[in-house]
């Protein structure tokens, strides 16, 4: 398949491949982050300290094996040049487990508990195989793209998923989550339009990610199927080959995917406790929250879009710094003002949801743009591995702010607002490690066997 030509930034190729961010909405602003995350810590299973406390601990054990296993999938995919049909099956496992949330229920014979343990268990699988799918995905860029349009186009791509938020968040808003009766006859009791929304979200993901899977087919690899079997223990001796290449060849990448290991896991942290902190601590109602969620998606889409072309101008890396010096300061203001009243988020969430998806867009094609054609998958495997490595770090700094914090309280007030310090924290060590890395010394030219 040719890539695009050089300003050639909406052809079919591209807008398929964008779908996919597009549909990615339904896991990323409904499951993770405005509906089914909210619901498992708005207090109807257990207090909202405790749901949260349990939904960190979910999400840092998926973290780990996300670690353990994503740059294995991805190097395998490479070598078998099966990297499309592996976005088919890491996101429709995604699509599926979204649609079992419908089981999650206050009153299930679980038991709120074991309810809310089987929703966190769901999502943290969700997270898993959402990783899997976002490498084979992320490889794609490189093969659609070129130098010069790699930043539009993966800000394209990113934008497209706030924008599929929007139209997602407004139509699960309107027919299920604000009316006392919505459509076909779904109310609130017993969680059912929490529900009923994660089957249409997985519907929507399921739909949006078929184009992609025909427009990018897989690359022809040399005697793939001829190859020998490959274990477990095979793919980790590769892997560990390949990190030591990296570190001979372009040891600034290496700094890279350590920096935006850190960085990442703190821009995922705002989303996954940004929702839950403005229901928890700023008093919002659950259709504030996507309120909140529609406006802060369009925002995001706008600037991410806007900063793709940013990216191409003046590079990815100061993208990433000026994201990061922006949203460190916001952090710090959201937890000073966390008493001043709904309006004083509805500010300071928008302003960290401009630079947000920038941050991230730019570090996609900051790797994109370094990788040697038939690695992308490999590279892209390490990138969710380093990120994932240290995935702990958002929802455990979370956690143990909010319990840090209970000892400044007063007794019975909620130390949640806490949690934004340790995000902060986090973005701002990660903005210290990317510092030092240079762009020039990052190419993988002589990355060989």
């Amino acid at each position: 398949m040719e890539a695009p030509k050089k300003h050639d930034i909406l052809n079919k190729t591209v807008i398929a491949w964008s779908l996919w961010d597009w549909g990615s909405a339904a896991f990323n602003a409904v499951a993770t982050t405005f509906v089914f995350s909210v619901y498992l810590t708005s207090g109807l299973f257990a207090d909202k300290d405790t749901s949260s406390e349990a939904l960190s601990l979910g999400l840092m054990i998926a973290g780990f094996a996300i670690a353990l296993m994503a740059p294995i999938t991805g190097q395998r995919a490479d070598r078998k040049g099966k990297g499309t049909f592996w976005l088919g099956v890491n996101t429709f496992a995604v699509v599926i487990l979204t649609g079992m949330m419908f089981f999650v229920r206050p009153e299930s014979p679980l038991g709120p508990m074991g309810a809310l343990w089987l929703g966190i268990a769901l999502l943290g699988l969700g997270n898993v195989f959402f990783e899997f799918a976002s490498v084979n995905y992320n490889a794609m860029l490189g093969r659609i793209s070129t130098p010069k349009t790699m930043g539009r186009i993966s800000g394209l791509g990113w934008g497209s998923g706030y924008v599929g938020g929007i139209i997602l968040l407004l139509i699960l808003f309107v027919g299920f989550i604000s009316p006392e009766v919505g459509w076909f006859g779904v109310t609130s009791e017993d969680g059912l339009n929490i529900r009923v929304a994660m089957l249409f979200a997985a519907a929507w993901f399921g739909l949006s990610a078929i184009p992609v899977l025909f427009a990018v087919p897989g690359r022809k690899v040399a005697g793939a199927e001829h190859a020998e079997r490959e274990t477990i223990i095979d793919s980790y001796k590769l892997l560990w080959g390949t990190i030591k290449r990296l570190w001979n060849s372009a040891p600034h990448t290496v700094f890279f995917l350590i920096a935006s290991a850190v960085f990442r896991d703190g821009l995922a942290g705002v989303f996954t406790f940004g929702a839950i902190i403005a229901a928890g601590t700023f008093g919002f109602s659950a259709g504030d929250v996507l309120i909140f969620g529609v406006v802060a998606n369009i925002v995001a889409g706008i600037a991410t879009i806007t900063f793709g072309a940013l990216d191409d101008k003046i590079g990815p890396k100061k993208v990433i710094m000026i994201s990061l010096i922006a949203m460190s300061i916001d952090g710090i203001l959201i937890f000073i003002f966390h008493d001043a009243g709904t309006g004083v988020f509805w500010v300071l969430g928008l302003i960290l949801t401009v630079f947000v998806g920038p941050a991230q867009s730019a570090s996609r094609s900051f790797l994109a743009r370094v990788i040697p054609e038939g690695r992308e998958g490999e590279v892209f495997g390490l990138y969710a591995t380093t990120g994932r490595a240290v995935s702990f770090l958002a929802p455990m700094m979370f956690g143990l702010s909010v319990r840090l914090g209970s000892y400044f309280v007063p007794e019975g007030a909620s130390s949640q607002y806490w949690g934004i310090l340790g995000i902060t924290l986090i973005l701002l060590v990660g903005l210290i490690l990317i510092i030092p890395v240079k762009a020039e010394k990052a190419h993988l030219d002589t990355f060989e066997e």
